[in-house]
């Protein structure tokens, strides 16, 4: 990194550090129904005597409805702003959260649940945080969006063992009540105090009469609605999201029950999940330094293709401690650099122009994948008795998303266009 490089990054963290840690702890609410619900399982299974297909389609109908709003929540952050959606976003989707405590057992209790949480949930998503981080940082773009994805792998490290102490402590009522209770309090704090984007920052200077333009007025280089419909790069990136997210999801859902099948007792699954979560948060933090000095589709393809290789580690493990820590650790470290290279990549071939309404679509895809993959791997489960298939499956989907990656062109130097995404002189090739 240049001098001038690195002056520039010095200057966006001063301005903007308080934000990436509010997006984080923010992202870290909305991850916490994944990270938590692995924990669930056997507590729901052995008081109403729920399947665990079912149990998991809590996350398929909450993620369905996400993938509906989404592209609706980001239409509104470029319309409005991040901030405006996100305070009561927080407080609805902890409040919604809350209400597993007074379910009794009754199938439709726990899918109405998941029904209305999601639609407060999708208030606090990946591309409120993103759409936010992405617009005030530029040199330190990959490493700031790294970091404010991490929140979902810091979910994935302390909140299955957190819910786990909980639930066998107090009981599964009483967790849903901690859980919801004290994070949602710490997000709300952090975000009431610092986090606004662009068009935040850009409509209170407005209202102090400091700024000659309003926040909707605001036009940054990038492609149309349009034009992101028939680009080719997009779509590989949306294709690979969605497998991705699939098989990820799917086994982080199911990871604690995967690892007793291998012989690991419930108590050392729940800490290797949180293990495998803090690798992730290293996966966040080496992605985003490689983000910002290599070629995006080469950082995400070789990281996908390692994926592969965790999921096929745990088939073979043969009962060893060693492979199977091992296959955890590379596990968390490809699962936290995954939703940072879909969201890098999209900023990179999309520009920011209409960000907010392409990457909810994204995000669409990714709620997708999280729809499908509990499911699937749960139908896996329940027809075989095994997870083995499962994980056989998600080896060679993680493979072959590595390769859509591998197979995208250059990204556009948005620098060097104009605000309707006209090119003003050939891109440069990235590092």
């Amino acid at each position: 990194m240049t001098s001038s490089a690195s002056q520039s990054s010095t200057g966006e963290w001063k301005a903007s550090w308080t934000l990436v840690l509010a997006s984080f702890i923010g992202f870290l609410l909305h991850s916490m129904p994944i990270s938590a619900l692995s924990a669930y399982i056997g507590p729901l299974e052995a008081e109403f005597g729920w399947s665990r297909t079912f149990i998991s389609g809590g996350i398929t109908v909450g993620s369905t409805v996400s993938a509906l709003l989404m592209p609706v929540v980001g239409a509104m952050a470029d319309r409005f702003g991040s901030r405006r959606v996100v305070l009561p976003g927080i407080v609805l989707s902890a409040l919604s959260w809350a209400l597993i405590a007074v379910i009794t057992g009754e199938q439709w209790q726990w899918l109405t649940l998941f029904l209305f949480h999601a639609i407060f949930n999708v208030m606090i998503g990946a591309v409120l945080w993103t759409t936010a981080v992405a617009g005030s940082f530029k040199t330190s773009q990959g490493m700031a969006l790294g970091i404010t994805l991490a929140g979902a792998t810091g979910a994935h490290t302390v909140v299955p063992a957190l819910t786990v102490a909980l639930i066998d402590g107090l009981g599964w009522r009483m967790a849903s009540v901690l859980l919801a209770a004290g994070l949602g309090l710490l997000a709300y704090a952090l975000c009431h105090l610092f986090f606004f984007d662009r068009r935040d920052r850009l409509r209170i200077a407005a209202a102090a009469g400091k700024a000659p333009v309003a926040a909707d007025s605001i036009e940054l280089p990038g492609l149309t609605l349009r034009e992101a419909a028939f680009d080719t790069a997009l779509w590989r990136i949306g294709i690979s999201i969605l497998a991705i997210m699939a098989l990820t999801i799917g086994f982080l859902v199911h990871q604690i029950e995967i690892l007793s099948a291998v012989g690991v007792t419930r108590s050392t699954a729940a800490w290797l999940a949180g293990l495998s979560g803090a690798m992730g948060i290293v996966g966040k933090l080496a992605t985003g330094w490689l983000l910002d000095r290599y070629r995006g589709d080469m950082v995400g393809g070789l990281t996908m293709a390692a994926a592969g290789i965790a999921f096929a580690m745990l088939v073979t493990t043969g009962g060893s401690a060693l492979l199977i820590v091992l296959a955890m650790l590379v596990n968390g470290y490809t699962a936290g650099a995954k939703l940072q290279v879909a969201s890098y990549l999209t900023v990179r071939y999309a520009g920011l122009r209409t960000f907010g309404k392409i990457y909810g679509f994204i995000s669409s895809l990714v709620a997708a994948g999280a729809a499908i993959g509990p499911l699937v791997a749960g139908l896996f489960y329940d027809l075989t008795g095994s997870y083995v298939q499962f994980l056989i499956a998600s080896a060679i989907g993680m493979g072959l998303s590595a390769l859509l990656l591998f197979s995208l062109p250059r990204y556009p130097d948005w620098s060097t266009r104009d605000r309707s995404g006209a090119q003003e002189k050939p891109a440069a090739a990235p590092a």
